[in-house]
C-alpha cells in the first residue's frame, strides 16, 4: 500500500510539473525498482554533473540545501569524499554512482564535498571522471572562514569532552609570528588550490559564489548558479524568509518551512584582535592574486 502511494505521489508530481525530493526511506525503498507506478525505468542515479568542491565553512550546506529547492536539481545529501579519499577512490566510479540520488530525465545531478578544493589530487580526478563537469567554489572571507573551522573543531572537542586549545596557541609562535602551515590557514590560502584546479579545467568550468552574499541576499547569487549550470530560472523570493532569531536567511518549498541545521550560525569564540590583524595582514597578498585569477573581487578583512 504504501509503494502504491508513493507512486502516485511521484506519478502525480511529474503531471503538474512539480519537483518532489524523496526522503532516503523513499530512495531506497524495495517498491522504487519494482513498482510502475514509479517508473523505475525513468529513476537512475548518475554521476554527477556539478560539484560544489569547497571551501570548507565557506557556505557549502547552504548552497547545496538552496539549490534542492530548483525543480532540476537532485541533491546528494551526504558528503561523499570520493575524490579526496583513497580508500573511497578506490571502490571506483560505480561505487560513486550508487552514492548519488535518484534523478528523473532532465534533472543535474549535484553533490558536495568541500575536502575537495584543498586535496592536491582532486582536480585530475575529477578530470578523469568527467572534463565537462560543472564546479561551484563558494568562498568567505578567509578569516572568517578560519575562524568558523576552528570554532567547529572547538565545539566537537567540546561536546566529547575533550580539551582544545585557543586559536591563539595553536597558530602563534611566539616572537617568531604566525604558523602559516597550520592547515588551518593553508585551507583559507585560496588562490594556492585554486591553481591546482585551474590547471585541470578552464575557468569557464568553474564558478565562485560569494559566500557573505549568499547568506546576505541569497537571490543575486543563486540566478549567477542557474545561468552557470544551465537550469531555467526557477527559484525566486518565495523560497526564502529571514529568521531573525537565527540571523540568517531559511527555506522555504511551497507550505514547508526549514532552516539549515543549529551548526550553521554557530558564535565564535572570542579571538584576540591582535591575532585577527595578523591574519588579516598575512592574507592581503594571496586575497589579491585570488582576485585576479576569478576577475572579481571581494570586500575582505
Amino acid at each position: 500500500m504504501a509503494g502504491w502511494w508513493a507512486g502516485w505521489l511521484l506519478l502525480l508530481a511529474e503531471a503538474w510539473g512539480a519537483h518532489l525530493v524523496l526522503e532516503p526511506w523513499a530512495q531506497e525503498a524495495p517498491w522504487v525498482g519494482n513498482t510502475s507506478a514509479f517508473q523505475a525505468s525513468r529513476l537512475q542515479r548518475h554521476l554527477p554533473q556539478g560539484i560544489i568542491i569547497g571551501v570548507r565553512k565557506g557556505g557549502t550546506r547552504a548552497l547545496l540545501e538552496m539549490l534542492a529547492l530548483h525543480p532540476q536539481v537532485a541533491a546528494a545529501r551526504a558528503e561523499v569524499h570520493f575524490f579526496n579519499r583513497e580508500e573511497n577512490y578506490g571502490r571506483g566510479l560505480g561505487w560513486y554512482r550508487q552514492q548519488m540520488p535518484l534523478s528523473r530525465p532532465g534533472q543535474l545531478t549535484v553533490e558536495k564535498t568541500p575536502g575537495y578544493f584543498s586535496s592536491p589530487r582532486a582536480p585530475e580526478r575529477v578530470r578523469a571522471m568527467d572534463p565537462a563537469v560543472r564546479l561551484l567554489l563558494i568562498v568567505r572571507d578567509p578569516v572568517e572562514r578560519l575562524v568558523s573551522d576552528y570554532t567547529q573543531i572547538l565545539h566537537n572537542r567540546r561536546a566529547r569532552r575533550k580539551p582544545y586549545p585557543p586559536l591563539e596557541r595553536l597558530l602563534l609562535r611566539g616572537d617568531r609570528g604566525l604558523d602559516t602551515r597550520h592547515k588551518a590557514i593553508q585551507r583559507s590560502l585560496y588562490a594556492l588550490h585554486l591553481a591546482r584546479w585551474l590547471g585541470a579545467f578552464p575557468p569557464a568550468h568553474i564558478h565562485v559564489v560569494d559566500g557573505g552574499g549568499l547568506i546576505r541576499e541569497p537571490l543575486p547569487e543563486l540566478r549567477r548558479v542557474e545561468q552557470f549550470l544551465g537550469l531555467a530560472p526557477s527559484l525566486g523570493p518565495d523560497n526564502f524568509y529571514f529568521n531573525q532569531t537565527k540571523g540568517f536567511y531559511c527555506l522555504r518549498a511551497g507550505a514547508h518551512q526549514r532552516c539549515l541545521d543549529q551548526s550553521k550560525g554557530r558564535p565564535h569564540p572570542p579571538i584576540a584582535e591582535q591575532l585577527l590583524e595578523q591574519l588579516c595582514t598575512y592574507f592581503s597578498a594571496p586575497n589579491e592574486h585570488f582576485f585576479s585569477l576569478v576577475g572579481r573581487t571581494f570586500n575582505w578583512c
